[in-house]
């Protein structure tokens, strides 16, 4: 693996890393590119959105949990896709 700067980069097509493995545990760290922290921002305002309308009781607990679900696996998906080998 190559570092520059912040942003790192896989030696066999140098595909630009969005998210970190962690350095201790499993998975995906803090974003290290812009558009991470787009992916990331758009994820917590969906996130932020339904509470929104599960407390002002436009949507039912059980949407809300749906679609949080559905939201966070797009999130895996995107840090699985964009993101180093988790450890």
């Amino acid at each position: 693996m190559v570092v520059s700067g912040d942003l790192k980069f896989m030696n066999s097509n140098l595909k630009k890393i969005w998210f970190p493995s962690k350095k201790f545990g499993w998975g995906w760290g803090l974003p290290v590119a812009t558009e991470g922290w787009i992916v990331l921002g758009v994820y917590f305002a969906f996130v932020s959105l339904g509470l929104l309308g599960l407390l002002t009781r436009h949507i039912s607990v059980t949407v809300y949990f749906i679609a949080f679900f559905l939201i966070t696996m797009v999130l895996v998906v995107i840090c699985y896709l964009r993101g180093e080998s988790p450890k």
